[in-house]
């Protein structure tokens, strides 16, 4: 099992930067890939970004964007693989998401946090 809890997140004007966090708790070593996925109102949750470990230390993560995210978005995992945050620079309206932590656990599958709200006011 794995818990997974964000923070950061909030109100950010156009143009801002915000960045969010996320710990893992439990059977942290089993975690395959850590990420980010958002959900706006009304709409389908979407990938954001994700790091997937190489399995070993002489091989960086594997890093994916999405492109609407692309440039504009950092993710990052420390070196314990136990947390991941998200740093959000020249955000966007269309950026206003509830933002939610993956964690991949290898034939476990996917684990997820509560949520954090993103609003970029205009």
């Amino acid at each position: 099992q794995v818990q997974l809890v964000e923070s950061g997140g909030g109100l950010v004007q156009a143009g801002g930067s915000l960045r969010v966090s996320c710990v893992a708790s439990g059977s942290v070593d089993d975690i395959k890939s850590m990420g980010w996925y958002r959900q706006a109102p009304g709409k389908q949750r979407e990938f954001v970004a994700q790091s997937t470990s190489s399995g070993s230390t002489a091989y960086a993560d594997s890093i994916s964007y999405a492109e609407s995210v692309k440039g504009r978005f950092t993710i990052s995992r420390d070196s314990a693989k136990s947390t991941v945050s998200l740093q959000m620079n020249s955000l966007k309206p269309e950026d206003t998401a509830v933002y939610y932590c993956n964690a991949v656990v290898p034939r476990a599958g996917h684990y997820w946090g509560q949520g954090t709200q993103v609003t970029v006011s205009s």
